[in-house]
């Protein structure tokens, strides 16, 4: 089982780094549903991170049975005014931002709303988050693979049904000392569902 520590760098900070390999799964905006080919798609997964829009606190239950270990940041629809009202105790001690320290680098994850305009995005997560190897954003809906230079930007689309833009989707990243693998996952039944 894996050991967490939360320090204060972000506003939530893991050290996973002392593994010698981790298979990580990345979500995100799944708006209160997770779709049923990405949760299959995450066994196996020794750690998830969730990049917001998570929706109820029953998307991270889902997620916590496939892989204990979920490390989710808000995004801008994560609020009381559209989280049912039991789950907000649980939403109150979800960051707007979590750096995680994997075996042989480190994720900045974030929602990316409040990088615009869209078209410098990846230009301003990179100049915001330069110390970490990727960095992974939500909040657009579309999957991304950004690997030209060092942050990448990675986006794993929508995992539930809103406007998965040809199916719902996540990203698997293979994490080790020497050497890092994203490979991307959609499921193959688009669902044109609008964002709540």
């Amino acid at each position: 089982m894996l050991i967490i520590q939360n320090t204060a760098c972000y506003v939530n900070h893991f050290d996973l780094s002392h593994f010698e390999h981790l298979a990580v799964g990345i979500v995100s905006d799944t708006h209160g549903h997770l779709d049923t080919a990405v949760r299959e798609r995450l066994h196996g997964c020794d750690l998830i991170l969730h990049a917001g829009d998570i929706g109820a606190s029953h998307v991270l239950h889902q997620l916590r049975d496939i892989c204990p270990v979920v490390i989710p940041v808000r995004g801008n629809n994560d609020c009381t005014g559209k989280w049912p009202q039991q789950d907000h105790p649980e939403l109150a001690i979800i960051g707007d931002t979590a750096k995680v320290e994997l075996p042989g680098g480190s994720i900045a994850l974030t929602h990316g709303d409040r990088f615009n305009p869209p078209s410098s995005r990846h230009e301003k997560l990179r100049r915001y988050f330069a110390d970490t190897t990727a960095i992974v954003y939500g909040h657009s809906h579309e999957l991304v693979c950004d690997q030209e230079v060092l942050p990448w930007v990675l986006n794993p689309g929508a995992a539930g049904k809103a406007r998965t833009q040809g199916g719902a989707s996540c990203l698997l990243v293979s994490a080790g000392r020497h050497q890092w693998k994203v490979s991307k996952f959609r499921s193959s039944n688009p669902s044109p569902g609008k964002s709540r």
